[in-house]
Parts: C-alpha cells; structure tokens; sequence
C-alpha cells in the first residue's frame, strides 16, 4: 500500500563539495550557532572532574561505565594542553558534526525494498518484530504520522526539535520519520509497510533540523539507548572516526544493543567511516533493483550486509510519503529485520550472525555486499538445519605449549555424522589448517608445530562447517614456548668396594631459549619395579653437560635391570624427558679353595733354611689358572716367591725356597687364582 498521493521532495544530507549524500565533518570549523567544543575522553573520575574544572563550560558529560568517561564542553588553549598531559586523559578531539545520509530519488509506488528482501513473507509466517524495542537514532519521528504512531514508544530529545513540535524527539527533518517506515511502519492497508511492523519504534534525536549533530550529542543518544537496554540501533548517520564515537558504540553493544549503520555514500571505503568501520557496528552498503551496488556506496572489508537503497519510498512528517536513497535507506531494512529477530529471543550476536548466516549471495565481491543481500525470511524462518557444535580439546585456554602440539577438537552435529564435517582451524587468522577426524578418539585432530610461530600469545580458532553450510567457531588463547631438549642419555655401571650397585650418568640437555633450569634424575629397579635412588641438578643457560651417580643400595651382585628417567625443565615450565636402561653385572664365577697347605725346614744339617710347602687346591667351578707361593723373611725383610700355571678342579705340588741363613721367622702366603679372576689366599709362619 503505497498512496497514490505520494510526492517528490528534494531533500540533500551532506554537502555538495564533498559529494551528495557524503559524511561530513566539520574539519576544525564551528557549526553555526554552535560553540567550538571539544571532548575530552577520560579512564578514571578524577580525570573527569579535572576536565569539568577546567572546561569554560560544559555540554555534557557521557559514562561508559569500564571504558571510560567523556566531557565535552568549551575549553581554553591552556586548559586543553593541561588536560593532555594527564595520563588518565585517553583522547581530545573536537566535538563535530555527524550528518544523515541519503540523496532525493525518483518517485517510486512500491516499496520494492521490503518485497526483495522477502520481509512480505516473514510477516505471512507471522515474524512482525512485536516485543522488540527499535531505537531510530536520527532527526526524530513524527510522532503523529498514521503509519508509525501506532509502534511508538518513549522518545529521547538530545537536540530538541525546533518550533511548535508536539515532542521534543518530533523530526524536523524528515531523514529519521523516512528510516522509522522502512524498518517499522505498521500493515494497515495504506502507505507503506515496514520490514519489521509491530516493533516499538523510539525516537532518538541527536541530530537537527539541518540532518547534523555533534559527536557529543549522538555518543549521548547512543548512551541513553544502551542505558533502556534497547534491542537495536539504527543509526542512518555518520561521520570520520571519532574516539568519542567508538567508545559509546561499544558501550551499547557491552549493553546487548544490535548497532546497524549506513556505510556512507561517497564511493570510498568504509574504513573512514564511523560508526559503520567499528566491530560492534554492521555496516550496510546500498544496491539498488538490478542487486548491482549504487554507485554512490561505499564498500570495503568492514561491510557485514547490503541490502536495497535506491528509490525507497517511505514515510515522511505531516503523514506522507518519499523516495530517497542513500546507504541511510539500506541500513533500517536490516534494523527492522535485527527486531524481528531478537523479538523471538536472540541475543544481538545471535542475531548479528543469523543476519549474515542467511544472507543471499548476489555475486558481488565481500567487500561490496559483506556476506550477501538481507534476507529477511531466511533470517527469521532460520534454517531447517542445526549449526553443528565445536569446541578445543587440547590445547586448552591459557596452556603453554611447545614443539608439535597434537590439536583435538571436538566436532558434532545433529543432522550430519560425526565424520562428516569440514572442521578448520587458523593460528592468529593466517591460512587455514584442516583436523582430520580420528575414529580411536573421536576427535578430530592435526599436528601442529609450534616452533613455526614466535614465542607468546597466540590466538587459535577453529570452524566446524556442516553440510548445509552453516557454521560455529571456537577460540582459545595459547602461550608458546621453545622446550628444552635431552641430547644425549647414557649409564654404565661402576665397581666398588661397597655392597651397592652403582651407575655413573652420562647427559647433556639444551634449550633454544637459554632458560635452563632442572634436571632430575631417577633409577628405578626394573626387577622389584621399586624407586632406588634420585638426584635434582639446577642448570642454567643453553646447553649444560654433567655426570650424575646413582645409586641402588645392597644390590652389588643381584644381576637387576634397572631405568634411568632424565626430565629437564627451563625457566617457563617446559620439559622434556629420556629414558635409558642399564643392568648390574652378577658374579657367577665361585672362587677357588686351598685344600692343604703344609710347611717345614726341609734341612737342618746346613747353616741356611730350606722352606718347603706342600699345597693342594680346587675349584668347583673347574677353572683353576696360577697357584702362587711368596715367603717373607721377616728378619731380613727379603721376599722369596714361586709362581705355577695349573688348570682344571683340582691340582697340587711342593715348592722350595732356599735361605741362606740358618735361623729366624717367616711368613708364608698361598694364593690360588680362578680363570675368572676369583682369589683365595692363606698365611702360615714357619721359625727356623
């Protein structure tokens, strides 16, 4: 229902030097009849106090809660140049103008905006927005025009209208009443229809009767719509960035509001634009009935939607109708439809992402359409398929990891199978990186090496696609760090007097990073699977080479294995670990035995001795090898010795030694020696 009485208006937002329909600013230059403000972002109440001392006067004060505060008043030279060295001071800028955008158009009968985004079919399925509240952040609402009265609720007056206007928030201008038709105009079989029809419209007038506002005054009407608690923003307006600007925005959207703004109408990118450039803002670029991009629309990669903004009639004050266009016509389609959802319980990201989810792809670049042309009962009527779930196994949040790090996620959906899905993963969104599913965990999991990326913080995001192409993220935070590595491990046993098996460890460990801290050391008996010895070491550097003795107690000659675990750990926490094996050599071999062992004076007729031993000895073991015989004059201190080969068990023999002199004491020593090197030895004395 469009009325035939519908004119033409010509109506320009923007100024010509700078192109029709553009974003203007003041550059540095007082708005007529304004005073030459200045806003003076502060991070603590002091500092605002401090600010408000020193403004000549103050317009407003702005509250975003943890993000901060804001002033914006008059401020001498010397007061801004004070204020500027605080450190609690985040910015200064100058409070300027932010402008509607839209252009006059031809006279249009239909609304053909609301038919190509398919809005007509949500409200057959019964989606009118009812329940939402719809914040319309422009020049006002005509408060007593026929199609919009019925949706509107309370108003918010930043500038007042100018005149004899029945509320304060009433539109002198025409550009907000024409974006209130477009995203919320009732069905009630005249004029036109909205996308959304039965939401609460509110008037938020921040700017005036010229289609300009100053940053202060839209950051306050932003505020105020957070503050309701409001579902959606329209905001049909904008302007270069501004500081001001971006921290009421997050504000709003820290509030739970769905901010949707024009992208601007200079043929430019985005990116200068506030508040469509900000991530908490959907910017929305103009296409017009062939779904080409309007010539006028700017574009870029902060671009989340298009949707049309070519000859849209809607409404307009004094109860009637007008053609524009203008990115300020687009961005309502997709406020209207941000209500019909969040009417039915999304949140503002839910929404966000359904909006884009659902978008129809008109072949246009990203930069140009952002995901695709609004599609309104898409949106509403969702998909008949689920997303599918994903989520980080390992590494988890906030772990440090280092070298090849096995990634897991967990993957499903309800409709597709638990293999079935295209699961991707970015580090600190670089290329994408596939998980293959892994039918023993269930997971699915790829290998990822760490040492490719810096030491720090990294961002890790992973995707889960189904095969209706609806998708869900996940995204952890992970620390990277180089860890040590154990070059070399070795033990060998060493012999000692003791009762004990003894090991000397040989080992080296290195670290990238120069942050060596521990090394640990543990024997464990592999035989009685019981911990023998360990020992802690502090390192330091690169690269450390030692020998560590460990030490199993009362095992010399038990013939056990044992395993030595080497762990090293640098500064961060990082480790690495070896292992070795080692075994203590059992003695088999029994010794050898002297059976007889005699000696005498073989004559006493002649002055010097003549000392005779008769010996007999064995060996179980049947490796006899050297019986030795030595004989000590004691008196004369001179050693006299025999040495003979023998084999086998057993073997015996006499030997004689021949002393000159005829009397005196002499210890006598035989010694019998195995094959295996096993000794036996006996001492007898003999006094001539």
């Amino acid at each position: 229902m469009v009325n035939r009485e519908m004119h033409r208006r010509t109506l320009l937002f923007g100024l010509g030097a700078a192109g029709v329909g553009t974003l203007t600013v003041g550059s540095g230059r007082a708005r007529a009849g304004q005073p030459d403000r200045h806003i003076v972002g502060t991070r603590t109440r002091a500092a605002t106090d401090a600010a408000r001392r020193q403004a000549d006067s103050v317009h407003r004060v702005l509250d975003f809660d943890d993000i901060g505060q804001a002033v914006a008043g008059r401020f001498a030279d010397e007061a801004l140049d004070n204020l500027e060295r605080n450190p609690n001071v985040r910015y200064i800028e100058r409070d300027d103008e932010m402008r509607a955008i839209s252009i006059d158009s031809d006279d249009s009968e239909v609304p053909w905006g609301i038919d190509r985004v398919d809005a007509e079919k949500a409200h057959a399925d019964g989606a009118t927005g009812s329940g939402a509240d719809v914040a319309v952040i422009d020049t006002g609402i005509d408060s007593d025009h026929p199609d919009l009265r019925d949706n509107l609720g309370t108003g918010k007056a930043v500038a007042e209208a100018s005149g004899s206007a029945a509320e304060p928030w009433d539109d002198d201008n025409g550009h907000g009443t024409h974006c209130a038709g477009i995203a919320d105009a009732v069905d009630n079989s005249e004029g036109v229809v909205g996308v959304s029809t039965s939401a609460t419209l509110h008037a938020v007038k921040v700017l005036d009767g010229d289609g300009s506002g100053t940053y202060s005054d839209v950051a306050a009407g932003l505020e105020w719509v957070a503050d309701q608690r409001h579902d959606v923003g329209s905001l049909s307006l904008g302007g270069p960035k501004s500081s001001t600007i971006e921290d009421a925005c997050q504000y709003a959207y820290d509030k739970g509001v769905l901010l949707v703004a024009a992208a601007g109408n200079d043929g430019n990118d985005v990116e200068e634009t506030a508040p469509a450039t900000y991530s908490t803002v959907m910017a929305v670029t103009a296409t017009d009935e062939t779904d080409s991009l309007a010539s006028f629309s700017n574009y870029g990669s902060d671009v989340e939607l298009a949707a049309p903004g070519v000859d849209i009639v809607s409404t307009y004050p004094g109860g009637g109708y007008e053609t524009f266009s203008g990115t300020s016509m687009a961005c309502p389609h997709v406020s209207g439809a941000s209500g019909q959802l969040m009417a039915d319980g999304d949140s503002h990201t839910d929404a966000r992402k359904r909006l884009t989810d659902t978008a129809e792809d008109l072949g246009l670049s990203s930069s140009e359409q952002g995901s695709g042309l609004l599609d309104v009962e898409a949106a509403v009527g969702g998909s008949t398929d689920t997303a599918p779930s994903v989520s980080w196994v390992a590494p988890s949040s906030g772990e440090t990891v280092s070298g090849t790090v096995t990634v897991q996620l967990d993957a499903s959906d309800s409709e597709d199978g638990e293999d079935a899905l295209d699961v991707t993963y970015t580090v600190d969104g670089g290329s994408s990186r596939s998980a293959a599913y892994n039918a023993t965990t269930g997971y699915y999991e790829d290998a990822w090496d760490t040492t490719a990326v810096a030491d720090g913080d990294h961002s890790l995001e992973a995707s889960a696609t189904d095969s209706a192409g609806n998708t869900t993220t996940a995204t952890v935070t992970v620390t990277t760090e180089r860890a040590p590595t154990v070059d070399s491990l070795s033990a060998g046993e060493v012999e000692t007097s003791t009762d004990a098996a003894e090991f000397d460890v040989d080992w080296q460990v290195s670290d990238d990073d120069g942050d060596l801290a521990t090394v640990d050391l543990s024997l464990t008996d592999d035989t009685t699977d019981g911990s023998e010895d360990s020992a802690s070491v502090s390192v330091g550097g690169d690269t450390v080479t030692d020998t560590t003795r460990l030490v199993a107690a009362g095992d010399d000659a038990a013939g056990h294995s044992y395993t030595v675990d080497l762990v090293v750990t640098d500064s961060a926490g990082q480790t690495a670990s070896d292992s070795t094996t080692v075994s203590e050599t059992e003695s088999t071999d029994s010794a050898p035995s002297i059976e007889t062992f005699s000696v005498s004076n073989g004559n006493r007729k002649n002055p010097h001795a003549e000392i005779t031993v008769d010996w007999s000895v064995g060996d179980a073991d049947g490796d006899l090898d050297t019986v030795t015989v030595i004989v000590d004059d004691v008196d004369e201190t001179e050693t006299f010795s025999t040495a003979r080969d023998v084999s086998g068990s057993s073997a015996s023999g006499t030997e004689s030694v021949t002393d000159k002199r005829d009397s005196g004491d002499y210890n006598v020593t035989l010694t019998v020696t195995d094959a295996a090197g096993n000794v036996t030895s006996s001492t007898k004395t003999l006094t001539v």
